[in-house]
């Protein structure tokens, strides 16, 4: 189903407004970003991934936060 702009824009208000005290990020990544992808009604375990492992430039492993193929990547850093 598609969304109307209208329903984008009501979602992500709600979105804002639920999330606008959060702090705890390690706790909460998951939960935030799923609710994210809500807001375009997307099921975000159907395109993008959490904790992706990566080869580093020295050659070690790291780990992406999330990481949807061709679309988009996120790296979260604490405060």
């Amino acid at each position: 189903m598609r969304l109307t702009w209208d329903e984008i824009a009501r979602r992500a208000k709600a979105f804002s407004e639920e999330w606008k005290d959060a702090h705890y990020e390690k706790g909460e990544t998951q939960s935030f970003y799923n609710d994210f992808f809500e807001i375009f009604g997307i099921k975000r375990r159907t395109v993008a991934v959490y904790e992706q492992r990566v080869k580093l430039l020295d050659n070690k492993q790291g780990f992406i936060d999330l990481f949807w193929p061709r679309t988009l990547l996120i790296e979260r850093k604490g405060e």
